[in-house]
This record gives C-alpha cells, structure tokens and sequence, in this order.
C-alpha cells in the first residue's frame, strides 16, 4: 500500500510556506539509501527548487503590484485632468465655484459605505456597519466621535478642504488648466517646508533644492503672461490653493497621526456631514447677494456638476486607498502626469502661449516634484551602489592582470617541444 503525506517547507526568504506532497513507501519494498553525494545533490535540488518557486512568486507579486501601480497612475491621471477641464467647460455655462466646491464635497459621503463594501467582499470577519464605524471611531479617541471632537478635530480641516477646492477652482475661471495644473504641484514642496518647520522632520538638502525649484517656477510662470492682473490673480489663487492642502496635510499629522483605510475612510465621511450642516448657507448667501447668481435651475448642467463630483471622488479614492495595491510614489506621478495631459487639451482648446518662459518654468516645477518623491534615504543607497561599482572594477583589474601573466608562460611551455621528442 502506498500512503501520501504533506509535508509543509520551512519558511524561505519570501517567507511564504510551500505545500510539498511526498510519496511514502510501505515496508513491502526497501530502498538503498542514497550516498552522501547524491544526497547532497538531492537536497541542493530541492532547495532550488524551493528557492526558485519562492523567488517566482516574489517576482509575480511585483508584477501584479506594478501593473496596479500602472492602472492606479492612469486612473489619477485621468480624474485629476479630467475634472479640471471639466471645471473649466462648467464655468462656460455655471459660473459658481463656491457652489460647485459645495456641491462636490458633498459627494465625500460615500466614502465610509464604499470601504464597508469593500471590507464585507474583502475580509474573513465580517462586522456589521454599527460594529465597524464603532471601530473606526476610535481614530478620534477613546470616547469617539462626540460634539466636542466633531468641532475640534473635524470641523478645522473641513474648513481647509473647502478653501483648497474653492481656491483651485476659481483660479481655473483666471488662467489655464496648465498653468492650474502644475502649480497646484508646488504643494508638496510646501509640505515639505511646513514638515521641516513644525514637524521637525529631517532635514533634506535635495528637497530644499525642490522647494526653490517651485519658488523659482511661480516667478517665471508669472513672468509668462507679463505681469498681467488676471494672470497673477489666478496664480495667486492656485499658490492658495497648494498652501491650504500643504497645511490641511501637516495638521492631520501633527493632530490625528496615521489613519488606516477605514478611520480615513470615515473622517472624509464626517467632512461631508460637516459640509452639509456649516457650509450649505454660504451658497444660499451667494446665491441671494447676486455674487454666483443662476437666473433658473432649468439651465443648470447638472451633468457637468455630477461628472466633475464623480471624478473628484475617484481621484480622492484613488489618492487615499491606492497604497492599498501599488506604491505611493507611483501615485504621486499621476498627478504629474496630469500636466502634459492639461497642455495637450489647452492646445487644442484655447488660446494658450506655449513661449520658452512657460515651458522652463513647467519643467522646474516638474522637476522639484520629482525631487520630493526621492526616498529619505537615497544618498544611502546611491553610495552604496557607488561602493558596489567600485569594488567590481577592483576585481576585475587583478583577475584581467593574473590572466593575461599567466598566460603567457602556458603558452610558451606549449610551444616549446620537449627534449623527449628527440630521443628517438
């Protein structure tokens, strides 16, 4: 009789168990065990082969994880770009950027039933929606979300998630969806200096480099256009802009720390309900006072308001959930990549000027983005990686040098007959 037994690998590098199955032979038929070679041999093959099974499922993994990456930076991409235009052809026919801020953070709500959704398709214990928001209420303290937190810790950054909407949106009614685009980039630059400042985050010279880089390409983006009134204004707005979410950004870390998926899932949720409850009567004042005025609501685009709410909750799901399945850095390009996507669509669309001064100023601000997605630690690895080259090339000068001296006296005894040659 043949029995079958599993028998579970020791963890590998991976660290991933490896389920092998292994025939056991009953006492009807002996073997001889193998000789102390071809038992090494044995086990250096299976260990191989373990090594090279785990080393596949390790590449996989990274295959997958970078085409999400792929998939995550596209969908940014393609949200942030897009509800940008769409802002802009909103404002042909609605001219309401406060309204359409209001209108989109409304959408925020969706947040937390979205993530129960995916917890209950997702995890193995499965919780009802009272148990997980009880849970995730614990981000704001031990006693939860009571009045007094909802005022201290929440209503401060939804005053801040208004401002930044409200200021990049009405800096697309000024200047163009590139110039918005790239300049609202400059945040994490400004993020960067506010870490340093009040974080007390370590200090870093390249990203120093970085926020000069962005400062430098604000002057010379102002400097396009001449100086004109218009054109600084929208600069000045969308500079705002970035300042707000640097702030809203630093806040967050210094006042409430790290949020797992679903305690940031929730407090985008209670920004919403902030927004419903405190920010409602500025529309109805502006509506009243004639400032964002629409003479009925029969000539409302209702679809560009719904289009650009829907691509805004994308791009926020996106940017909050991706690190989910890819990397964070992949995410930040997105947004970069945005800007070429915004020129490409200003070109065709408007009148914009494309002269050297913009495009020397686009490329710095691109730059310096770049530069402040460089890990804390690069020098590290760049030097490391020198000192690797280095002792390489050590190597292979001794091993060229031996070759080449020991050659020559191999060659010489080959060529010379020996004196056994002649005696016969």
């Amino acid at each position: 009789m043949k029995k079958h037994s599993a028998r579970v690998a020791p963890l590998s590098a991976c660290n991933s168990p490896v389920l092998t199955l292994t025939k056991v032979e009953g006492d009807e038929r002996s073997r001889e065990s193998p000789a102390p070679a071809e038992a090494q041999m044995q086990a250096g093959a299976e260990g191989g082969g373990r090594v090279s099974r785990c080393c596949w499922k390790c590449s996989v993994t990274q295959l997958k994880k970078i085409f999400w990456g792929v998939a995550v930076v596209l969908g940014v991409c393609s949200s942030w770009s897009g509800s940008t235009q769409l802002a802009k052809l909103t404002f042909k026919k609605f001219d309401a950027p406060f309204t359409l801020t209001w209108f989109a953070t409304n959408w925020n709500f969706l947040f937390f039933p979205l993530y129960y959704l995916g917890h209950v398709f997702k995890s193995a214990e499965k919780q009802s929606p009272k148990q997980r928001y009880r849970e995730c209420c614990r981000f704001f303290g031990d006693n939860g979300l009571t009045l007094k937190v909802f005022f201290t810790k929440a209503a401060p950054f939804g005053v801040l998630w208004t401002l930044t909407n409200y200021l990049y949106l009405h800096a697309i009614k000024k200047i163009n969806t590139t110039d918005v685009s790239v300049l609202f980039c400059c945040n994490k630059a400004f993020v960067f200096l506010l870490s340093w400042i009040v974080l007390r985050d370590r200090f870093m010279g390249v990203r120093i480099v970085a926020a000069i880089f962005a400062i430098a390409g604000i002057v010379m983006m102002t400097y396009a256009d001449g100086f004109h009134s218009h054109s600084v204004i929208g600069i000045a707005l969308v500079v705002g802009s970035a300042s707000m979410s640097a702030l809203y950004k630093v806040l967050f870390k210094l006042l409430l720390g790290s949020a797992k998926f679903g305690e940031a899932a929730l407090f985008l949720s209670v920004l919403a309900v902030f927004n419903v409850l405190f920010v409602t009567c500025i529309p109805v004042i502006l509506y009243f006072t004639k400032v964002e005025y629409w003479s009925s609501f029969d000539i409302v685009p209702w679809g560009n308001l719904c289009g650009f709410s829907i691509l805004l909750l994308t791009f926020n799901i996106l940017l909050n959930f991706g690190i989910a399945i890819t990397y964070p850095t992949l995410i930040s390009l997105g947004i970069v990549l945005s800007v070429p996507v915004n020129a490409v669509v200003d070109h065709y669309t408007s009148e914009i000027v494309f002269n050297s001064v913009r495009v020397i100023a686009i490329v710095i601000i691109g730059l310096g983005f770049l530069l402040l997605l460089l890990p804390e630690e690069w020098d590290v690895w760049v030097i490391k990686l020198l000192t690797r080259l280095k002792v390489r090339k050590k190597e292979e000068l001794p091993e060229g040098n031996g070759d080449v001296t020991s050659g020559l006296p191999n060659k010489s005894r080959r060529t010379r007959p020996s004196m056994s040659s002649f005696a016969h």
